[in-house]
């Protein structure tokens, strides 16, 4: 077998994550990458997510690259047809494109030890061999299916809301959602209008607040073209993003801001809801912080609607016709809406494919076995030469793009370092991922996770172990390490060095 591999970097996945880690390779001296993406455009999320209604959660001047800011987003909250424009955008005008391969799914990654490069199978059912993998695939990517008897007996139309079927016209239908996650709370006003009925089906109420979203007037965008204008705007928008996440999420104990915005959520349900017993299904029994909080206008509102029904009683099972409740109530509907979100800390999701590290070590199993961890949220021991943008513990809940700019300086300075040296072999030593995780853990009672009523809060936040790999830091904190790390905490290793 050849120890010369077909790229120096091999890219998984097309999202914004891939995008990114490409464009930062290049400006980083690394051109010779290849990006891998299972679908048939980029975009990651934005690409496979079109459901009615799909739009960012944070304010677009936040949602973008520090290095391409935009300043004609048509409103506060991008839609998702404009991400996906945006992504687009990006591959073309940093010359991305030529070195993507599309509708390609890698399923396995296994280090090879005496050439010091991972070989990756494809759907294709052929192999690709990198010196280094950057795995760019995020976590909200492979759709979780509810373990609910029967949905393969309903006789109507079934879908997830992450593979939304736009030839199913719901006008004048019967339809029931099941979930009330922050995909269906964008949904559910959408399709609530046009539908005959629209059943709802809850399990844990979310914390709905107002959402500051409106549409970006035109005098607004003309401004944003003024010289220091969109660094302003995307300051101001970035402090928005980390007074209402990382500080509350992270300092809860020392900055409770989470306080201030329960009491902005009671007040937006009790305004919104007009029928008290409806209000109080709606109601979370958990802290604001437990779990993954919404923003809407109009989703409480859509419950004051005739044609909605919210069914908080458990599901027993779906039958040819509808969904059938313990209660012996039968829901009859012609389409069913699964709102179910997405494998996160889950088996085949974390990581998406087989990674088979040195000695024949297996990712998942290794992480099931000694909880997740990852350095920084990059790199695990014993798994040399890979390198991660969203691993346990890197990403803080601040915006998705500084994660990614974040990580890419951590990955990059690791990179230069290996060219500098003539290392064919990069990995992080046990000493310093042990001693960052144990600088994670001890920081839980800081955090908003750990207070006894997200107990009821059912957040995906929480993996198998009870922990919640979340990186306990400010983001100002993340991009200083980032680019500050000892970088004798790898282990640079070849026959040049």
């Amino acid at each position: 077998m050849s120890h010369h591999p077909d790229h120096d970097v091999v890219i998984i996945g097309g999202g914004f994550s891939g995008i990114g880690a490409a464009i930062l390779l290049d400006r980083a001296g690394f051109p010779d990458y290849l990006m891998v993406e299972e679908g048939d455009g980029v975009g990651g999320a934005w690409h496979w997510n079109t459901y009615p209604g799909v739009a960012v959660d944070i304010p677009s001047w936040s949602y973008q690259f520090s290095f391409e800011q935009m300043a004609d987003w048509s409103r506060v909250y991008a839609p998702g047809r404009e991400l996906k424009a945006y992504a687009e955008h990006c591959v073309d005008k940093y010359d991305v494109r030529r070195r993507i391969r599309l509708g390609t799914r890698v399923v396995s990654a296994e280090f090879d030890e005496d050439a010091d490069l991972w070989r990756l199978g494809t759907s294709a059912g052929d192999t690709i061999t990198a010196r280094f993998v950057v795995g760019a695939t995020g976590v909200l990517t492979q759709p979780k299916l509810p373990e609910i008897e029967g949905i393969a007996d309903f006789a109507g139309t079934v879908m997830h809301t992450a593979r939304w079927d736009h030839d199913v016209d719901l006008a004048g239908r019967r339809v029931a959602i099941v979930g009330t996650g922050a995909s269906a709370v964008q949904v559910i006003p959408s399709i609530a209008r046009d539908v005959a009925q629209l059943t709802v089906f809850q399990r844990t109420p979310i914390w709905c607040l107002p959402k500051l979203d409106s549409a970006m007037p035109r005098p607004l965008r003309l401004a944003m073209r003024v010289p220091g204008a969109k660094r302003l705007t995307r300051l101001a928008s970035q402090a928005f993003v980390e007074l209402t996440f990382p500080v509350a999420a992270h300092f809860h104990d020392v900055l409770p801001v989470s306080g201030i915005g329960e009491r902005v959520g009671h007040r937006h349900l009790r305004r919104a809801v007009k029928d008290p017993a409806v209000r109080e299904k709606l109601t979370p029994g958990y802290a604001l912080g437990c779990k993954r909080p919404s923003f809407s206008n109009d989703y409480l509102q859509s419950f004051n609607r005739s044609n909605v029904h919210l069914e908080t009683g458990a599901i027993e099972r779906i039958t040819p016709s509808g969904v059938l409740t313990e209660a012996g109530v039968e829901h009859e509907v012609d389409v069913l809406i699964l709102a179910t979100g997405f494998k996160v800390f889950e088996k085949g999701n974390m990581p998406a494919f087989t990674v088979t590290g040195a000695g024949g070590v297996d990712l998942e199993s290794w992480w099931e076995e000694h909880r997740f961890q990852a350095y920084q949220g990059v790199s695990v021991p014993g798994f040399p030469n890979f390198f991660a943008i969203l691993g346990p513990y890197g990403y803080n809940g601040s915006s998705y793009f500084n994660l990614i700019e974040t990580q890419m300086a951590h990955i990059t300075r690791c990179l230069r370092r290996a060219r500098r040296t003539g290392a064919t072999r990069v990995e992080v030593t046990p000493e310093a991922n042990a001693r960052y995780l144990e600088r994670m853990l001890g920081r839980r009672h800081h955090q908003v996770f750990f207070q006894p009523s997200c107990a009821n809060a059912n957040s995906y936040y929480f993996d198998a172990h009870g922990d919640v790999p979340f990186r306990a830091s400010s983001t100002l904190e993340t991009m200083w390490t980032s680019s500050r790390f000892d970088l004798d905490d790898y282990r640079f290793e070849g026959a040049a060095v």
